[in-house]
């Protein structure tokens, strides 16, 4: 049985509000609330082994201008984060204690495009297998990451020909107190492979979300041996690649589809995330379980779907259980339903629930 790691960006944004000097009656300009700004990256799928985003700068712009962070880390001027180094709830951060004025604003998070084979930038690792004693990489084909977006919402080199720029269209509100946010990448969405005349890759800006933390839970639970089992003797052939798919409740198992870009059919519905399926080891470096986990999901009632098939899972394709075009299956093979996720608490849901 073969797992291959799969995963998805979130970035996490905290925002703790303090109030900056009280002012008095003679005071003609009192000083505005702040919010204090951190941001993280924490965890879903990626058909690879390493995803390298090399930040530069992260923006917040509202009516009043642009406020800029610098997020480097290391000696050449950026933030090295490995998307899937970090899973679920975990966070790396990229921005800490910064203090903006509250209000309306929209983000843009600028990297470092490469087009090339090398390790120094951004870039993807895929083929590689994992050392069992040192954990590292071995092997395997280094190829660059881009984003297909550029453009300038402010800050320092933002017109700079290597930056891309991640947009968040969505404007939030910076409030007095504390205010806590998530911006989520879905790589199984928006992570491409290199195709064509291009030998990169590309994470597409669409394949991300800004969701209020204080609105969220998360979703965790344990894959059973008989449930994945049952899903490679259907799927038949050699190569596994397992994940669960979260859908809108009452999405029955036969309307479970994959993520395209194209429309859906009338009985197909959207996922609106996945998380890979991971081994969990024991003292002696055995497996003992299997299990998965969504980090950041609104307060709502889900569906969830298991299948041992997300390699095929191409988002610029159609992917379906019975292809007639040479495209390779990809289907749903168990699911869940019912799962309420409730505000700041974590909903346990295994497959099967009896588990």
């Amino acid at each position: 049985m073969t797992i291959k790691k799969y995963s998805r960006l979130a970035l996490a944004v905290a925002i703790s509000s303090v109030l900056v000097g009280c002012g008095s009656d003679s005071d003609s300009n009192p000083t505005p609330e702040q919010g204090v700004f951190n941001l993280g990256v924490s965890d879903n799928p990626a058909s690879a082994n390493v995803v390298n985003i090399a930040f530069k700068q992260v923006v917040l712009k509202n009516s009043d201008g642009s406020t800029s962070f610098d997020v480097n880390t290391g000696d050449d001027g950026l933030q090295h984060v490995d998307l899937l180094s970090v899973q679920g709830t975990e966070v790396e951060t990229l921005v800490s204690g910064q203090s903006i004025p509250v209000g309306e604003y929209q983000m843009c998070i600028y990297m470092q495009n490469n087009e090339v084979s090398t390790d120094e930038s951004s870039y993807v690792l895929s083929g590689a297998e994992q050392d069992t004693d040192t954990n590292e990489w071995v092997g395997g084909v280094v190829e660059g990451l881009v984003t297909n977006s550029n453009g300038s919402c402010g800050g320092v080199g933002a017109e700079e020909e290597d930056t891309g720029r991640l947009f968040f269209n969505k404007s939030f509100t910076i409030a007095a107190g504390t205010n806590n946010f998530v911006a989520e990448f879905n790589l199984t969405k928006g992570l491409q492979g290199p195709k064509g005349n291009k030998d990169y890759w590309t994470l597409k800006p669409t394949s991300v979300q800004l969701v209020n933390t204080a609105e969220v839970g998360a979703i965790s639970g344990q894959i059973s041996e008989q449930t994945m089992a049952d899903c490679e003797t259907a799927a038949g052939g050699s190569e596994f690649n397992s994940a669960v798919y979260l859908y809108p409740n009452d999405t029955a198992l036969e309307s479970m589809a994959d993520f395209r870009d194209a429309d859906y059919g009338e009985d197909e519905i959207a996922p609106i995330a996945s998380a890979r399926v991971n081994p969990t080891l024991d003292a002696n470096g055995d497996v003992e379980s299997y299990g998965y986990e969504f980090g950041f999901v609104s307060a709502e009632t889900y569906s969830l779907g298991y299948t041992c098939l997300a390699q095929n899972d191409d988002p610029e394709d159609t992917n379906i259980a019975e292809p007639d075009d040479g495209s390779l299956p990809f289907f749903l093979n168990a699911e869940e339903q019912g799962v309420v996720v409730v505000e700041n608490e974590t909903t346990e849901r295994d497959f099967p629930m009896a588990l």
